[in-house]
């Protein structure tokens, strides 16, 4: 990336952390050719030239940038509904297969979209629940995962649940209702070692509740090798980006 175009993100950045910290619903937009690239990341390299991609324009929701032959749908989730707050530096690169791009995918685009139309967090959260309690929103009505394989994300997670730029790829497989309680598991966030193992996440509400595989070490290393140029890309796009800047 040219430094020009670094200082101009980097400002665009600054600017939207304040208004989107503020309560505002816009924020700056990736490249599409980096929203793209950061969205496929997502899955294995052998799925990726079947999937379709959606790109996100803040001032108006995601719209569909490549339809693919897979079934399988991948995006970046810049707000998340359930933390109850609108910011400009989330940055979750994730794809569905066809169960859960029919389902929780929507999810996600409909809360682009109340934040472009200016909604705040509160609003937009109460919706979500609202349209979960009315079964305009549904889990799954069959196994599936979500792929969340890419080197990098920023969002909330261990060892604080504060927000981190980590690199954590993993699985996520459907389990609406599922609690650690029914599998035994008890995963400890300040212990990296508990989490390993399957254990449930709870996102926001039972419909939205998954199985998490984290990926071993070994193929971690290779992801962070084969995607190093993306990586790189990304940091130099927006600085909240760099892993550098992560304790993980």
């Amino acid at each position: 990336m040219k430094s020009g175009i670094f200082l101009a993100a980097l400002t665009l950045s600054c600017i939207g952390s304040s208004l989107a910290r503020a309560g505002e619903s816009r924020f700056a937009p990736m490249p599409a050719q980096l929203e793209t690239r950061f969205a496929l990341s997502a899955l294995p390299p052998a799925l990726r030239e079947g999937a379709t991609v959606w790109l996100l324009d803040p001032a108006k929701g995601y719209r569909l940038s490549r339809q693919g032959t897979n079934g399988v749908s991948c995006l970046v989730e810049r707000t998340v509904w359930e933390w109850n707050e609108l910011r400009d530096d989330v940055f979750v690169p994730l794809c569905y297969d066809k169960a859960g791009s029919g389902t929780l995918l929507k999810v996600i685009m409909d809360v682009a979209s109340l934040r472009a139309d200016g909604k705040t967090a509160a609003t937009i959260k109460s919706e979500v629940e609202r349209r979960y309690q009315a079964k305009i929103y549904r889990a799954p009505s069959k196994a599936g995962l979500s792929y969340m394989v890419a080197p990098l994300m920023r969002a909330k997670g261990p060892p604080d649940f504060a927000l981190h730029t980590m690199a954590m790829p993993h699985l996520m497989f459907y389990a609406p209702g599922v609690t650690n309680a029914d599998i035994a598991a008890k995963p400890d966030l300040a212990d990296s070692a508990s989490l390993q193992w399957p254990f449930v996440d709870r996102q926001g509400n039972a419909e939205q509740s998954y199985f998490i595989q984290m990926i071993g070490e070994t193929e971690k290393a290779k992801i962070l090798a084969d995607e190093k140029q993306l990586v790189d890309d990304l940091c130099s796009w927006n600085h909240v980006l760099c892993l550098e800047h992560a304790h993980h």
